[in-house]
């Protein structure tokens, strides 16, 4: 049994290594030709250390602690390696030799690769921030929110749906005075969902769904689909920390109810993956109604839940994704009996259970 777990992770740190390598190649893109250029291909390893990692000029080599690399999730992973491939950046292209290790040159490396110049030492990875935020550091109409969302889960459905429905005004609220103060906001960008070579349709409706209502922006990026070898999709949020733990906490919300009401709908029917799309789709879209309908009925009021421009976050995406294109899928095959069905189960949903972070389930390493 030890040694079969020896060669399970044997061949998964080598997917891992091959994975860094796909990632450092797609982190050159947003660098100018001359850069990249004089940016040589370097070597990857993974070894026991006290730090996250480092870059070694001698051996022109980027190393990353083991432990930190197999026990979490892959965004958290390559926001180590943008850190370290700075350094290296930092040494080779701008002559960082007789700096600090986080000097001038390292910091602006971490600008043009957008980089996180902090993701060394003891950091912990965004969701672990988000995870360990205290109540104390939480604005007092977040603090209300959650109460809300928490007496969603009342089996009376009128009041549950009174408790989504103000919350969902909170949520407004909370961001028209974020901008009428005016200040500088941190903003952060984290994955939501899993990357994958395809994604199927309803992933593409909930992050539309996620976008245009929890006061985020999304886009879908590059990143390396372990179990595949190679490089696939994924939706990366960005927001305010607030804004990312709602609209993440929504997002896997949303998903595992469907799956739920999926198995519960095709219990006896043996239907295909494709007609769950179908079926997933709809409660997405049913949701998406309920929210469009509750923004009507206090549209007066101007407390609805509606989209509000963040002029600083559209300046943040426009720095961290200068290169970006659109595309769509085309819908073929159908079934709008259950597309309906689904509509009639979204359309009763409600949001609950509090907030809660990224999982930890997601590490590379499985368990035991």
């Amino acid at each position: 049994m030890k040694r079969k777990k020896t060669l399970i992770q044997a061949k998964l740190e080598r997917h891992i290594l091959h994975g860094l390598l796909c990632e450092w190649e797609t982190a050159r893109w947003v660098l100018s030709s001359d850069h990249r250029k004089m940016l040589t291909k370097p070597l990857f390893s993974l070894n026991k250390m006290q730090n996250l990692g480092y870059w070694s000029r001698p051996k022109r080599e980027i190393c990353l602690n083991r432990q930190f690399v197999l026990n979490h999730p892959w965004d958290a992973v390559r926001e180590v390696l943008l850190h370290e491939m700075a350094h290296q950046f930092a040494d080779q292209v701008l002559g960082a030799h007789n700096e600090t290790p986080h000097g001038t040159k390292f910091r602006e490396a971490c600008r043009l690769l957008r980089a996180n110049p902090k993701a060394s030492g003891n950091y912990r990875p965004l969701w672990e921030q988000i995870e360990h935020d205290s109540p104390a550091a939480e604005d007092k109409i977040m603090l209300r929110i959650k109460k809300l969302m928490a007496l969603a889960e009342s089996r009376n459905h009128h009041e549950a749906e009174a408790a989504m429905a103000k919350a969902h005004e909170l949520i407004s609220k909370y961001n028209i005075e974020l901008l009428s103060h005016n200040e500088n906001r941190k903003f952060i960008s984290v994955f939501v969902g899993r990357p994958a070579l395809r994604h199927p349709r309803e992933d593409y409706h909930l992050a539309a769904l996620i976008l245009d209502f929890y006061f985020v922006k999304g886009i879908w990026v590059p990143a390396y689909v372990l179990e595949k070898g190679k490089m696939g999709r994924v939706l990366e949020i960005s927001g305010t920390m607030h804004n990312i733990k709602i609209a993440g906490y929504i997002h896997d919300f949303i998903r595992h109810f469907i799956d739920s009401q999926w198995r519960d709908y095709n219990q006896d029917k043996g239907l295909n993956r494709y007609r769950k799309t179908d079926f997933a789709v709809g409660i997405i879209e049913g949701f998406r109604s309920k929210l469009e309908s509750q923004k009507i009925k206090n549209i007066k009021s101007k407390s609805a839940l509606m989209k509000i421009e963040d002029p600083l976050l559209t300046q943040y995406i426009d720095y961290k994704y200068p290169h970006t294109t659109n595309f769509a899928r085309k819908v073929s095959n159908q079934d709008d009996n259950i597309l309906e069905d689904g509509m009639k189960v979204g359309k009763k949903m409600v949001i609950s259970k509090g907030i809660t972070a990224k999982k930890k389930s997601e590490r590379l390493l499985p368990a035991n």
